[in-house]
């Protein structure tokens, strides 16, 4: 038989294991999401999560609370009748009493190999740390911050091309397929959960602004690595040294390249730039202001010859 399930989620990342369970015949007994924040061109519209837009799109109930510590919040919860919950960036921690609440308990989907990159940003610290691979793994839930035992996993290897998007957009749809074998195992009875080990436990801190900016005295994959991390958001930025005006600089894609020089320095015609050790290639940027180009249009605007500096 089909579970009755609670869905829980906000960003994009969610939604594919949102569609995969509904297509696989579980049934949802509703959506929990983030509220709505203001956005559009001025700001003032409320603009719902790509969670709830599914969700409604699919007719099933949808609730915002703004906690779940509340008596009133629990028995919400508890009238669904869920036999399970499945979680997926849902960005609110749930308590013990929802923890407790369906029969089967809450389950997880968490972007990384666990116990490597508990926490916030998974995606973002694996790239960033030049980790060689990542994954997705179900997890029972419990209340420490990804602590829970794993039930399944899924590897894919991390390659020097991928940014944190690319890498977020192959999780996200391997996600969703391992989700719905977990709750196939949970349906048949026959889940097999295995504790974490202690050992290797990393934690994935929220990404803070004051990380952005481009150390060019590291070697040139630890830049790659850098910029790759934060891209498309909130993107690793230099400063073009002499330009007056719009002179921050995000490098959202690059390559690694042959080149020796000052670190920052610009080696070529072509974006190739000097790092402590060795150099890269800029493929794709934005100015400050500027819509997302590719190195080629931004050198017939700003027409750079070796000799000029990122700081």
């Amino acid at each position: 038989m089909p579970l009755r399930l609670i869905f829980m989620g906000t960003p994009d990342f969610s939604v594919p294991t949102l569609l995969e369970l509904v297509a696989h015949g579980h049934e949802i007994a509703a959506v929990y999401t983030r509220a709505p924040k203001p956005g559009g061109r001025r700001g003032l519209q409320l603009q719902p999560t790509p969670v709830e837009e599914a969700a409604r799109k699919l007719g099933v109930p949808v609730l915002t609370p703004k906690t779940l510590k509340t008596e009133e919040a629990l028995e919400e919860f508890r009238a669904f009748d869920a036999d399970a919950a499945v979680v997926v960036a849902y960005g609110m921690i749930l308590p013990q009493a929802i923890l407790d609440a369906p029969k089967l308990g809450c389950y997880n989907l968490h972007a990384s190999l666990l116990p490597r990159w508990r926490g916030a940003a998974p995606i973002n610290r694996a790239i960033m740390a030049g980790d060689a691979e990542s994954g997705v793994m179900v997890m029972k839930m419990d209340v420490g911050l990804d602590t829970g035992d794993v039930a399944m996993a899924e590897r894919l290897p991390i390659t020097d091309t991928m940014t944190a998007l690319d890498l977020h957009d192959r999780l996200s749809r391997l996600g969703g397929d391992l989700m719905v074998r977990a709750m196939a195992g949970l349906e048949r009875g026959g889940l097999q959960l295995k504790q974490q080990s202690e050992d290797g436990v990393t934690y994935a801190a929220k990404i803070d602004k004051a990380e952005a900016r481009i150390d060019w005295t590291k070697p040139a994959r630890a830049v790659l690595r850098h910029i790759h991390g934060l891209s498309p958001f909130p993107g690793a930025w230099a400063e073009l040294d002499g330009v007056s005006e719009n002179a921050r600089v995000k490098i959202l894609r690059c390559e690694l390249a042959k080149g020796v020089g000052s670190p920052g320095a610009v080696l070529d015609d072509h974006l190739t730039i000097a790092c402590g050790e060795g150099a890269i290639r800029i493929i794709e940027l934005q100015r400050e202001g500027k819509a997302r180009m590719q190195a080629a249009d931004f050198l017939r605007g700003v027409p750079l010859r070796a000799g000029a500096k990122f700081t």
